[in-house]
């Protein structure tokens, strides 16, 4: 029997059960779900507002770059933190000890955070079709557009996320990526529209995957005459395309280098010293 397959189809199972015993932690769901209610409730008190120079409502134009935002942060954190957490605790470890483990236990993580990550977008979209006006869902291309781009941002922040949790062997140095992710949502448009930034900025923010999924959800979910206030006047989706395809190939190829060699440096006499430097933290 093929092995990798096996491993492919573990990791599968793998995937299943961390996502249904998700459900009955409730720590595991405040950390997955909180966020995403707390900008549900932001784009409610947004939707009055007026997008500059339209009298469409800001929250209806957030909602979608929100969207962006939740399918950014899964990929890019949730995957990070599940990776540096379970190094510490053995997980990964015991998960190295069995043949082609580690890549069962990556299909696994991928399923859980791909899965809870769906589930954070539905709690976003289903009640904002109800209580923001303009939304543009009412024909199958919209959907399909939608689908693409969550796809597509998947494949290009779940590697990303891969390397940044093998890069860390302490989940308290989180910080470290944590500050730059959160200024990079701060200026890739996903409160405001990117055009009122200054011209560097815009150019910093268009280089990252944040920005690109934020245009791509907006372009699926927004009138036609919305791609107005945007850079160039248009959805732009070949260049989003592309940008989030660059990042899809370059995680694709270098997740799998980063983490063979992480695996190669984890032993049980590392995974005893992280123990030992968090108790004397703690203590």
């Amino acid at each position: 029997m093929n092995t990798t397959l096996t491993a492919i189809r573990a990791g599968l199972a793998r995937g299943r059960i961390e996502l249904r015993q998700t459900f009955t932690n409730s720590q595991d769901l405040w950390n997955y779900l909180f966020p995403t209610v707390v900008f549900l409730v932001v784009m409610i008190f947004m939707r009055n507002a007026t997008v500059p120079g339209t009298n469409f409502s800001l929250g209806a134009r957030t909602m979608p770059s929100v969207l962006g935002m939740v399918v950014a942060f899964g990929g890019l954190v949730n995957l990070m933190m599940a990776l540096t957490v379970e190094r510490e605790d053995g997980t990964l470890l015991r998960a190295k000890a069995i043949p082609n483990g580690m890549l069962g236990y990556l299909v696994g993580k991928i399923v859980l955070v791909s899965g809870m990550t769906l589930i954070s977008l539905v709690i976003v979209l289903v009640p904002s079709l109800f209580i923001l006006d303009g939304l543009a869902v009412g024909d199958l291309g919209s959907w399909l557009t939608l689908a693409w781009v969550l796809l597509l941002g998947l494949v290009a922040t779940l590697p990303l996320g891969a390397v940044f949790g093998s890069l860390f062997s302490n989940p308290r140095n989180m910080g470290v990526i944590m500050l730059p992710v959160m200024g990079l949502i701060a200026t890739s448009g996903i409160f405001y529209p990117i055009t009122s930034f200054p011209g560097w900025l815009q150019g910093i923010a268009q280089v990252f995957p944040i920005y690109w999924l934020g245009l791509g959800m907006r372009s699926a979910l927004l009138p036609d005459g919305m791609a107005a206030v945007e850079l160039g006047g248009s959805w732009r989706h070949l260049e989003t395309l592309g940008v989030l395809g660059v990042w899809a190939a370059v995680g694709l190829v270098v997740a799998p280098i980063i983490l063979r060699r992480m695996a190669r440096r984890e032993s049980g006499a590392n995974m005893e010293a992280r123990r030992q430097r968090a108790l004397q933290r703690v203590t």
